[in-house]
């Protein structure tokens, strides 16, 4: 019983870090940039989200709020700041997410004092029960629309038209404008599609874990792994990752000797993962035989 709590507590959390990695690997697919500041785009949502509740309106204005700060602040960048930076080294592209990741936080930190804060959901207070173990529907959301968000962004990617221009995006930019693509327009696309998952991904790990956004930006981290078990290619590697990387974490909690190293498991996770794709590889400095 005790082991399946947090086997669920953990794919949930999993399911986060999944739709993380998720909306990192589309946007470094469609325009070459690793978002370091995806995490506290979904902070800044979340915490916009929370106001709009407090201000007694509609939950469903609170929900859709902070999808629209994200998708907001996420293009407000892919359309201001990183063209600039198109014909950039992709670690000067990363570095300049850096940057706006600590704009934005401490932009959320002047403007929200820090206090102890939860968002509340509808899904919080329905559960059902499954093999024992109650599940609330938050929990159930988190997890299909991370599965949903793989399944329809590879039909989207492979079968669309827009989907196609994205690829061909990443692969090379210069040739993408000379086939007549509109680079402005998929990349706004592919930031805005990020920034919808990263506002999503906010609200949810408010409810679920806190809403706190500090802990929020730094999600970040584990979202990186999980991104870095799919090659930064592979959505649904991602998806695997993710989760992977969540109920290692949870179950990490019930040994309490190795409690305190449960923040070590997606750095130690990724650098199995690396070290399993550089099997069999000769480094580019090795020296020959």
């Amino acid at each position: 019983m005790v082991y399946g709590l947090f086997l669920v507590s953990g794919l949930a959390v999993g399911s986060l870090y999944a739709l993380g990695g998720i909306g990192l690997v589309i946007l470094r697919n469609s325009t070459g940039v690793l978002n370091f500041a995806y995490g506290a785009i979904a902070a800044a949502s979340a915490m916009c989200a929370w106001q709009v509740a407090e201000w007694g309106l509609p939950g469903v204005l609170s929900w859709f709020s902070a999808i629209a700060v994200g998708i907001g602040l996420s293009v407000a960048y892919g359309r201001l700041i990183s063209p600039a930076l198109a014909w950039r080294e992709p670690a000067v592209k990363a570095i300049a997410t850096l940057g706006y990741m600590l704009i934005l936080l401490g932009l959320v930190g002047f403007l929200w004092e820090d206090a102890l804060r939860k968002i509340s959901l509808p899904s919080d207070k329905i559960a059902v029960t499954v093999l024992g173990v109650r599940v609330t529907v938050t929990r159930i959301i988190a997890f299909t629309v991370s599965i949903g968000a793989v399944i329809g962004m590879v039909q989207y990617l492979h079968r669309s038209h827009t989907g196609l221009n994205m690829r061909a995006l990443a692969d090379n930019r210069d040739h993408a404008a000379l086939l007549g693509i509109p680079i402005v327009k998929t990349e706004a696309l592919a930031w805005g599609i990020s920034g919808a998952l990263a506002g999503f991904t906010g609200l949810i790990f408010g409810s679920l874990v806190r809403l706190e956004p500090t802990v929020i930006t730094f999600m970040v981290i584990p979202a990186t792994a999980a991104a870095i078990c799919g090659r930064l290619t592979s959505l649904p590697m991602t998806l695997v990752g993710g989760l992977f990387i969540g109920v290692v974490e949870s179950m990490l909690t019930l040994y309490r000797p190795a409690a305190p190293l449960r923040t070590m498991a997606p750095f130690v996770i990724a650098a199995l993962v690396i070290l399993w794709m550089q099997r069999g590889q000769k480094l580019t400095f090795a020296k020959e035989a």
